[in-house]
């Protein structure tokens, strides 16, 4: 095959995998875009560099009286005007060197990678995690060139940003401090590089930079979800809030926020204290309904102390149905607790789960401690099973996807951490993943993912 024929069978496919059609006037399509939830016009256009008038005029639909723009519709994607005709494609050899598909992928770590205090230590071994999911994903076929800087948080973040080898990166991982990143953000909006946000900082950039990608959820964000799948897992049941006199919990704004939605849906519910007499105590569950438990503290001495309200309840009531409610602090407390969790029929709302007796993790930390010759931190989330899973999701997502990675994907593997990220108004992109982690009657642990 001759190398002109190579070079028109080459872009023949490649047009027609992107999806290019003629629209109306014969104005030419690069794609389409399947609208998300939240979405609006004005974002859509300004996420393909077109005007709303370019947008609408590719999908004539939109300009019908009453059209609203709806979840799952198709639309059109306009060239920009701005172009006079169809982009020149590029010779196979420049499309190959720049398709990360096809080559090694170019990861850098901005992040204080030193020993002098605990934010070094955690992002080293985090680092760790990142090396070793780069090691494992060798046997998918996948290479990585990794550059790392020491982003410490009395260095200059813009001599880091000043070498060579930053402005190459395909992603980079960090920055851990929020004064970082407004020049982080520039940078990677300038050269379009994603930037995956591992930990909780402020990061105003995200309403407005589509390249950034945050991790870290808000609790704001995560007892809205909570409050949400609660309210559809727990709709038959009637719901106990007890009040454990706790002056320094912090877990008052959930529990308000959730007898305001379980009234809203006229779901039962009582209050009972931790306090309360045996009678008193007894009265607030529900004799025809299953009963869900919830405390207003995460401590562990105060749930200590309901377990064994629940226990006796439990003996002089036997046929009682009780489930309880906790908190993602609770995953701590299981060398404690664990027979109860399992009786009590326990649910955890968390945003990771690390479960030191899966196959994937006992693996995972034998080999640390082979490669590095010494364990991982005793710490939740596992810092260096975050850094794999990070970098495990990123790398084969957009090994696959290339550029046109979003990180939306549900059923990546994972083994403490999974991801799913959604777009943040007309910004970059967050996720929004939680888990219910269960612990059943027949002494089990499954998790519930949504």
């Amino acid at each position: 095959m001759t190398r002109v024929l190579r070079y028109f069978l080459f872009f023949a496919v490649l047009w027609l995998s992107v999806g290019v059609a003629v629209a109306q006037e014969g104005e030419q399509i690069r794609g389409l875009h399947k609208v998300k939830k939240k979405e609006t016009i004005f974002g859509i256009s300004r996420m393909y560099d077109i005007t709303i008038e370019q947008l609408m005029k590719a999908n004539p639909e939109m300009s019908t009286p009453g059209y609203e723009l709806k979840k799952g519709a198709v639309l059109r994607i306009p060239f920009s005007t701005l172009q006079t005709e169809v982009p020149v494609a590029k010779p196979a050899e420049e499309e190959d060197a720049d398709d990360m598909r096809k080559r090694a992928i170019r990861l850098g770590v901005m992040l204080p990678l030193h020993d002098i205090n605990g934010d070094g230590k955690r992002m080293v071994e985090y680092y760790r995690g990142v090396l070793m999911a780069c090691d494992s994903i060798k046997k998918l076929g996948i290479s990585v060139d990794v550059h790392a800087w020491n982003a410490a948080e009395d260095g200059d973040i813009n001599k880091i940003l000043s070498d060579e080898n930053a402005a190459k990166c395909d992603l980079i991982i960090g920055p851990l401090y929020s004064k970082q990143m407004s020049a982080m953000s520039a940078f990677v909006e300038k050269h379009k590089i994603k930037l995956l946000i591992p930990f909780s900082i402020n990061a105003p950039q995200l309403a407005d930079n589509k390249y950034i990608y945050q991790v870290y959820q808000s609790h704001t964000v995560q007892d809205d979800a909570t409050i949400e799948h609660f309210v559809k897992g727990f709709k038959n049941y009637h719901t106990v809030i007890i009040d454990c006199n706790d002056s320094t919990s912090q877990k008052g704004s959930f529990t308000s926020a959730l007898r305001r939605q379980l009234e809203q849906e006229n779901m039962e519910l009582s209050i009972t204290n931790l306090k309360s007499g045996e009678s008193d105590f007894s009265k607030a569950f529900s004799r025809t309904k299953p009963n869900v438990v919830i405390l207003n503290t995460g401590r562990s001495p105060e749930l200590g102390i309901a377990f064994s309200k629940l226990n006796g309840l439990k003996v002089t009531d036997p046929d009682l149905v009780i489930n309880m409610f906790g908190y993602t602090e609770w995953l701590m407390y299981t060398r404690a607790h664990l027979e109860n969790f399992y009786k009590f029929n326990t649910y955890i709302p968390s945003v990771f789960y690390y479960n030191p007796l899966s196959a994937s993790t006992k693996r995972l930390q034998q080999k640390f401690r082979w490669n590095f010759h010494t364990d991982m931190q005793n710490s939740l989330p596992r810092f260096a099973l975050t850094g794999f899973d990070h970098a495990y999701f990123f790398l084969t997502g957009m090994h696959r996807e290339g550029k046109m990675f979003l990180g939306e994907k549900s059923n990546m593997e994972y083994v403490q951490t999974p991801l799913q990220f959604e777009r943040y108004g007309n910004g970059g992109l967050r996720n929004h993943t939680q888990l219910f982690v269960h612990y059943t009657p027949d002494s089990r642990v499954e998790t519930i993912k949504f």
